[in-house]
């Protein structure tokens, strides 16, 4: 009788089949190469795209026609995907909905990055999102990005990733003059302006000022046709260069650069590509700016989403605010696993286990639940319903303890549009880091998640 009525959290590995773990492991082979191939949210739409392709999915633009049947996306700017595919039921009964950002913290350059000092030539850098400074220098890095010249044309930039590519460094203090610095606080150690990349040392043939500097000009013109100027209107980035690996002897994790939130964003979209029901319109949302408050025309708080549900109303008959009504979404993002390690800023009961399943977090916030969506009770309720129908093994989970510090994520931005939103994620250790951990089994319950969503 009390194992009828108690509740108990356990891995996936004691729930589920064999043929579901090996369906996980051979899962997580195709999610590294998209985290290799996508460090940034240019690349995630690029690969992303090839992928939808290759499922039938046609480019849509704005005032193009939309029919019952459609598979489409929506290319914003190439940094921000909109992924359709239009039911056979009215449009007024809904869309199911699934939001995921692909941009994670990294090192981006200032727009005059370019200088030499002390036989060294150097990036000038503004970190993105919220970095550990700590942690990205004297660690190996990659250049990412793109380059748009003033005759029209764009440059793509990825240095780093090729074995025989050269990468970048930021430098670090030597403990035998460091003894100030190890005093300092860890959030204070090393300020913002000291995380300059490292870029060049050798002079030019020419004899002049700026030798280096004007040595590394050389190589980029002779590259990429670049000049000086052009870093005005380029947005360029450094990452880590280490690629996505198995961790641990039972090869059950993976270690890589990203997992936040490309471990969310994979799931929505294979399971997107793959759902074959056809009845529900259902839409995935692969957005920009969420590291960073979600501005600009590519991240969540645009309306750029109104703008695709007005478009289908308009196409299919429907009422934009009767869609919405219907709507349901999955703000798909991760969450705080426990570390024993750290212990003392969680709250066991209510934190993310390793390996337990996909995580539903009813609120994020901070402290008094401040600047969160609160999921409400009926919509959990038929969540937990179509999971137990497929068989999808989660849990719940708040980020850390009350009072210890909080998050945010794109629910509340999704939500105050009328729309039944709750966040839906895998647990990740070490978020935020240069180097990111999760289990393969967490991804593959997220990703069918996912697609039980997408069904019911």
């Amino acid at each position: 009788m009390s194992n009828e009525l108690t509740y108990t959290k356990k891995t996936v590995y004691e729930l589920a089949d064999k043929s579901v773990i090996d369906a996980a492991m051979s899962y997580a082979e195709d999610y590294k190469k998209y985290l290799d191939a996508g460090k940034t949210e240019h690349e995630c739409v690029k690969i992303s795209i090839a992928l939808a392709e290759k499922y039938g999915f046609s480019e849509y633009k704005l005032g193009d026609k939309i029919s019952h049947g459609d598979r489409k996306y929506f290319n914003n700017r190439g940094k921000n995907l909109f992924l359709f595919s239009v039911g056979s039921e009215p449009i007024n009964n809904g869309i199911r909905l699934t939001a995921a950002h692909i941009d994670s913290p990294r090192i981006d350059l200032k727009q005059c990055p370019l200088y030499e000092e002390g036989g060294m030539g150097f990036f000038k850098t503004h970190y993105y999102g919220g970095i550990r400074k700590y942690q990205w220098v004297a660690t190996p890095l990659s250049l990412h990005g793109v380059v748009a010249k003033a005759d029209g044309s764009v440059v793509e930039i990825c240095i780093g990733e090729d074995e025989n590519d050269p990468v970048f460094y930021i430098n670090d203090l030597l403990p035998h003059l460091g003894q100030k610095q190890s005093k300092a606080p860890l959030g204070e150690a090393f300020d913002g302006e000291q995380l300059n990349i490292l870029i060049g040392s050798a002079l030019s043939s020419d004899e002049e000022e700026n030798s280096i500097k004007l040595n590394i000009l050389k190589i980029l013109n002779e590259k990429y046709g670049i000049k000086e100027d052009d870093f005005l209107s380029a947005e360029l980035c450094a990452v880590p260069a280490a690629k996505a690996r198995d961790i641990g002897f039972d090869r059950s994790m993976i270690g890589a650069y990203g997992h936040d939130d490309r471990v969310c964003a994979y799931p929505a979209l294979t399971a997107l590509l793959e759902a074959t029901d056809g009845i529900h319109t259902t839409m995935c949302i692969l957005a920009d700016k969420e590291e960073t408050g979600s501005d600009g025309p590519s991240g969540m708080q645009s309306e750029l989403m109104l703008d695709i549900i007005n478009e289908m109303a308009a196409n299919l008959g429907g009422n934009p605010a009767v869609i919405r009504a219907n709507s349901k979404c999955l703000s798909a993002d991760v969450s705080a696993a426990f570390d024993p390690n750290f212990a003392d800023v969680f709250e066991k009961r209510n934190s993310a286990l390793l390996s337990c399943g996909v995580v539903f977090t009813k609120f994020t916030g901070s402290r008094g639940k401040s600047g969160t969506n609160d999921a409400n009770a009926e919509y959990i309720g038929w969540l937990r319903s179509i999971l137990a129908n497929d068989g999808v093994i989660w849990q719940a989970a708040e980020l850390g303890k009350v009072d210890c510090g909080g998050g945010g994520t794109v629910a509340k931005y999704i939500s105050k549009h009328n729309i039944d939103t709750i966040d839906l994620g895998v647990p990740v250790i070490s978020m935020h880091a240069p180097y990111e951990a999760i289990s393969k089994v967490d991804l593959y319950e997220a990703y069918r998640a996912m697609l039980a969503f997408y069904k019911y």
